[in-house]
């Protein structure tokens, strides 16, 4: 049980770092290189990333925007003592004076036991559906 919660501690932790920029907070959530895949937002094909050009974009894209995620009904799905899978329903605000950009969609997260923290080693959103502006979020296709 133990491991369970401090995946979704995880995972929560990954959502809030957004909302409040916290990249920091947000880099120590990653390994140092991860498997990312987010061509359902951004029409761009899935990639292996720096912990730090993830942090960089996503800092660029978010800085000038008020952003929100919201996570829940995880389901976690252990391979082995230290390497598991979290799906988990998310929806992401991101909102500036007049226009706002707002994402409905499944992540699965990939995770690693790393010493005694686990940490985000593979990340992919499926986007169910996108409402609003997406021009105001330079990371989203138009």
């Amino acid at each position: 049980m133990e491991d369970r919660i401090q995946i979704q501690e995880l995972i929560a932790h990954f959502a809030n770092s957004f909302d409040v920029k916290d990249w920091e907070g947000l880099q120590s959530c990653f390994t140092e290189t991860f498997y990312s895949d987010y061509s359902d937002l951004r029409g761009t094909p899935p990639e292996k990333i720096s912990v730090k050009e993830y942090v960089r974009l996503r800092r660029e894209g978010l800085d000038p925007l008020k952003i929100q995620h919201l996570v829940s009904n995880y389901e976690i799905k252990f391979t082995d003592s230290t390497n598991a899978t979290c799906r988990a329903s998310m929806v992401v605000w991101r909102k500036t004076d007049k226009e706002d950009f707002i994402t409905h969609c499944i992540y699965t997260f990939q995770v690693v036991a790393q010493n005694t923290e686990w940490k985000i080693c593979g990340i992919t959103q499926k986007v169910l559906w996108n409402e609003g502006t997406s021009s105001i979020y330079k990371g989203a296709k138009g």
